[in-house]
């Protein structure tokens, strides 16, 4: 029956003819020694060696999945898997496949996802290189708990396992390398219980160089990184940059400072003025970007914004920002009659631009107001729609 299998070992292939039979072996030999009622499932992503030969003569079910990337693989194997629970691990031999019971025993305590740690386990000599090891790896992992606050601590690692059901939740979209991080980020942002154990990673039996490329990938990392979190993108940032601009340009507003002998002046101000702008923009990005995630699917429900954005009234924006705008045109009017006093004469700019910037400035952040409350507006149906279509 169908139903009675509990656990699912997937592995995605690409021309792994050479490993491939002795992984599968591990895996059957585990559910055959352990009396687990499971299955082991080949996740064929175009193989032109023996792979698909070679898997079936050891006994797996081989899943055709022509989309090509990792993450294609993977979920088209976890679609065909039949267990309640799924192992994942490569098939290069760089993974122990004889011994799941840790991995078996958090799901049956309740886990929904389990991660392996090779830096808690065993790296074997050869298995990992050092840059990788000792510097790729640790930043990776560093930048990708700090973001998603993500409780494990070996992002990398390529043997999981998970409930079926959850992961299916996720509806995750990549389709390369980055959907084991996008497993992990988003079961981090559902709430989702996860842990790790520690596992052994062994060279691999390749042969031949492995399809993973150091900095292309971990350049795709940080980018789906930063991509997956607008809030380390744009919001953080933004916020800094307006505080920032809006301390030295409060500082500086009064007249001149002195600092270690150099002395700032409306210059100064001028670039405070340009931070509180562009901050503003990457606020505004933010909410945009994590609205469009939403509506995208690449993030899940977030129940305190969609709060607000019921609250939110696109007149009560443009108004916030028709008041902004209309205090900068009222200091560049008082500017301009200065100007008018001395017959359009001369000007001393550094007391004329101590009205002209803060003028200007409060005349973009009006705009951007304003502009900001419309594009909200825009997406605000659009949002409403999907949760009501899910």
């Amino acid at each position: 029956m169908l139903d009675d299998i509990e656990l699912t070992i997937v592995m995605p292939c690409l021309d792994e003819e050479h490993t491939l039979g002795a992984c599968v072996d591990e895996a059957r030999g585990y559910l055959d020694s352990h009396s687990v009622a499971g299955e082991v499932v080949i996740a064929d992503n175009g193989s032109s060696d023996r792979s698909v030969q070679v898997a079936e003569e050891h006994g797996a079910r081989v899943v055709h999945v022509p989309k090509r990337g990792y993450g294609a693989a993977l979920a088209g194997g976890i679609t065909a898997a039949r267990g309640r629970y799924v192992v994942m691990g490569d098939c290069d031999k760089s993974y122990d496949f004889r011994d799941l019971d840790a991995f078996l025993g958090k799901l049956r305590d309740g886990y929904d996802m389990v991660v392996g740690n090779r830096f808690q386990g065993c790296i074997e000599p050869g298995a990992m290189p050092w840059l990788n090891r000792y510097f790729g790896n640790p930043f990776l992992t560093f930048v990708g708990r700090l973001f998603f606050g993500t409780p494990c601590h070996d992002f990398y690692c390529g043997q999981r396992a998970f409930r079926r059901e959850a992961i299916e939740a996720m509806q995750l979209r990549s389709q390369g390398m980055e959907y084991a991080l996008e497993m992990l980020a988003k079961g981090t942002k559902m709430g989702l219980c996860i842990g790790e154990v520690p596992v052994t990673l062994r060279p691999d039996g390749r042969g031949r160089p492995p399809h993973l490329r150091r900095w292309r990938d971990g350049w795709r990392s940080l980018r789906f990184f930063l991509l997956y979190s607008p809030r380390w993108m744009f919001l953080y940032p933004g916020i800094a940059m307006m505080v920032l601009g809006l301390a030295v340009g409060a500082w500086l507003l009064p007249g001149p400072r002195e600092v270690a002998g150099t002395q700032l002046d409306v210059h100064t101000l001028a670039y405070a003025s340009v931070s509180v702008v562009l901050g503003l923009q990457l606020v505004v990005f933010s909410v945009i970007g994590k609205l469009l995630a939403l509506i995208s699917g690449l993030h899940p429900p977030h129940a305190r914004l969609e709060r607000w954005l019921a609250a939110w009234r696109l007149e009560l924006g443009a108004l916030s920002g028709l008041v902004l705008g209309s205090a900068g045109l009222a200091l560049s009017l008082v500017a301009t009659a200065g100007w008018v006093r001395s017959d359009f004469g001369e000007l001393d700019p550094f007391h004329t631009m101590r009205l002209v910037i803060p003028g200007g400035l409060l005349i973009c952040v009006g705009i951007q107001a304003i502009i900001a409350s419309f594009l909200i507006g825009m997406v605000q149906p659009i949002l409403v729609k999907v949760r009501r279509a899910g």
